[in-house]
């Protein structure tokens, strides 16, 4: 056992943005178990957005950038990958991520579609270590089956559903109480492709999927509307009234952001599952517009905290 092995590990992100903002009111905020926390940031970057009301141990990396709040750089574009890579090297228990910027972190020369990927080149020790995104709104969950791609370039394939399916089960098995998930599955077009009409991945690869996985005794549901399925798991989670799956899978990134933060953006958190260490974050992004004000809502920030220390 290592000397992190029990601890949650918070990144600040971006130091343009309002990371170290909200991780200092969330921890503030919560003042319970604060000898698990860990941050990894710079004192300069924690001291220019405020106040830690608890002695919590800060691993003080070097940046040597400026603070600029609002904008772009390559400094602190190298600084978000270098929190992301020290946290992983610390193997904690949880790793809790505050938002980058992925423009910044080209900038800087580490050319990864966001967070989850690094995490995944950092964690992953066999090809079966795969990174999978699950946003997380109360009990309305949302697996993502492709994430950071342009629609162009989307490929959906019953290997890839039923890989994802598989760990999401897992995940559900060794990580949570709820050992026999019911699982939707979105379909990938309009009104589910009419039969062949308007689109075939329904009848060629989704439902094929569904059934290998039924086959393994997974409860997932054929194709549905993706629509109708997941309006509605939004009236449900707006009204307090328990979902019907304990998990909705979507084709793609905007299929599931779009409801779940519909239902709930400060309460919306996104999670690492697939790896070693689970990883949580909040659901939005750096937020430079109001970067520097001490506005920033810390509830999205404070639920990936609080997730990380109780799941």
């Amino acid at each position: 056992m290592n000397k992190y092995s029990d601890k949650i590990v918070i990144t600040t992100g971006d130091a343009n943005g309002i990371g170290a903002e909200i991780v200092i009111k969330a921890l503030n905020n919560i003042r319970t178990n604060l000898e698990r926390f860990v941050i990894v940031s710079n004192k300069k970057v924690i001291e220019a957005n405020g106040v830690l009301s608890s002695n919590i141990e800060l691993i003080d990396l070097p940046y040597d950038g400026e603070i600029n709040e609002g904008k772009d750089t390559a400094a602190a574009g190298d600084f978000s990958f270098r929190q992301l890579e020290t946290a992983c090297k610390l193997k904690p228990y949880r790793i809790v991520t505050a938002p980058i910027s992925k423009h910044a972190m080209h900038m800087a020369d580490h050319k990864f579609n966001g967070q989850t990927e690094v995490l995944e080149y950092f964690l992953s020790t066999s090809d079966n270590d795969k990174a999978e995104m699950l946003f997380v709104n109360k009990d309305f969950r949302v697996l993502l089956l492709t994430r950071h791609l342009p629609l162009k370039n989307i490929q959906i394939t019953k290997e890839l559903l039923v890989s994802k399916v598989k760990r999401l089960q897992k995940f559900f098995t060794e990580c949570t109480k709820i050992k026999h998930p019911r699982i939707a599955l979105c379909a990938l077009n309009p009104h589910a492709g009419e039969d062949g009409v308007l689109g075939e991945e329904e009848i060629q690869v989704l439902n094929p999927g569904a059934r290998e996985l039924q086959a393994i005794g997974i409860d997932i549901s054929g194709a549905q509307s993706a629509d109708v399925l997941l309006s509605r798991a939004v009236q449900y989670s707006i009204n307090n009234i328990a979902q019907p799956y304990d998990c909705y899978v979507a084709m793609y990134h905007d299929q599931a952001l779009i409801p779940v933060k519909a239902a709930g953006s400060d309460t919306t958190i996104n999670m690492t599952i697939g790896l070693d260490i689970i990883r949580t974050s909040p659901a939005h992004g750096t937020a430079f517009d109001i970067a520097g004000g001490n506005t920033a809502s810390a509830e999205s920030m404070k639920s990936a905290i609080l997730t990380a220390l109780n799941l």
